[in-house]
């Protein structure tokens, strides 16, 4: 018998890549899929141009840690989302939603728990969401990507999975290093900004660019709308966005400079690439990419450089030092241990949906 189920998570590449992930493991199996995100979201993009989806836009509200008037009128955005979501599950009639955070889940799971729909809801980061810790109340299960995340919410039924990675990052079917018409003499440097880029790296990397050329080859993903060389450089390439190339530029690096989003340091770890954090450190999950950061420099699988201390001088010292000690960064990161990532939250949503209860509940009791 078919299955159906609704992912749902936005507001950020961060927030839809874990579900790229799944999707096509859940059509491998035959299920009814269908998405659940905001009318102008960056998911309705990313989600848009795949076949075997069906999208649904939602009204949706802004979570804010601080004092806004948006706040206010947000609210009824919110709640005009937990009607059109209940409407939604209703007629879908899904066995099993999958929440991968952002504000957008909010109204999501809400309408899922009203139509008593079992939920599982991942964090991807060291520190609880907020949307998360909405959420988690109404959810089952609540997997993460780290052992430590799992722990603190262990009786609130938090199961450790790993990162959810794309199959790309573990392929060995990775074009040559000419295909970006770079030559072998020079390391290769790989500057990233996130999906929305970073307009302090940005900068910074305009004003070092000479002397970052002299010493290596730069690739940088600069964020939609922010390219701002509109010359070719010899031995610099940009980009506003990737998506699959992403696994051959992380390939080509020697070494990387981030920003410390979950979804990016997991990647950077697990292809054991060495790297300079410069996290946001203002707020929401911009103090808990702090957190992250300060999370892999203590276990030796990162440097990292505060926004406020990154003057030129800084930012070429800490690349420099970052590529001098390499080999110490890999060899830390190759004892760390992944958990199952995509495969275990596959195990989870048949188990949650019923396709393996029986047996659950058979080795439990």
């Amino acid at each position: 018998m078919s299955r159906t189920i609704v992912f749902t998570g936005g507001g950020s590449a961060g927030h839809v890549t874990g579900n790229l992930v799944l999707i096509p493991k859940c059509a491998q199996e035959n299920w009814k899929i269908h998405y659940i995100g905001s009318e102008q979201g960056i998911e309705r993009k990313l989600i848009s141009d795949l076949k075997n989806v069906t999208y649904h836009p939602i009204s949706t509200g802004k979570l804010r840690r601080y004092f806004s008037w948006n706040n206010v009128t947000d609210i009824f955005k919110v709640i005009r989302g937990i009607m059109q979501s209940f409407r939604l599950i209703r007629n879908i009639k899904p066995d099993v939603i999958f929440a991968k955070g952002g504000f957008v889940s909010v109204p999501v799971v809400i309408g899922a728990k009203l139509n008593r729909v079992p939920i599982i809801i991942h964090e991807p980061d060291l520190n609880v969401g907020l949307a998360n810790k909405l959420t988690l109340p109404f959810s089952n299960i609540m997997t993460t990507t780290f052992q430590e995340t799992a722990h603190k919410y262990e009786k609130q039924n938090a199961v450790y999975v790993g990162a959810i990675l794309k199959e790309g990052f573990l392929s060995n079917n990775i074009r040559s290093l000419s295909s970006y018409t770079f030559a072998s003499e020079k390391p290769v440097l790989l500057i990233m900004g996130g999906s929305q880029g970073a307009q302090r790296i940005n900068a910074m990397v305009t004003k070092v660019l000479p002397e970052l050329l002299e010493r290596f080859y730069v690739i940088h993903i600069c964020g939609k709308g922010k390219i701002e060389h509109s010359a070719a450089i010899k031995g610099y390439h940009c980009y506003e966005f990737v998506n699959d190339e992403l696994p051959d530029l992380l390939a080509l690096a020697d070494i990387v400079v981030s920003r410390a989003g979950s979804s990016s340091i997991m990647e950077l770890l697990t292809l054991q690439k060495p790297m300079l954090l410069i996290p946001h450190t203002n707020g929401g999950n911009r103090s808990g990419q702090l957190a992250q950061a300060q999370y892999f420099q203590q276990a030796g699988f990162a440097d990292i450089l505060l926004e406020e201390e990154m003057t030129e001088p800084n930012f070429l010292a800490a690349i420099e030092q970052l590529y001098e000690n390499r080999i110490n960064y890999r060899n830390a990161m190759k004892t760390y241990k992944h958990g199952g990532g995509a495969d275990s939250i596959m195990d989870l949503i048949r188990v949650v949906s019923g396709q393996h209860m029986n047996k659950l509940l058979k080795d439990r009791f």
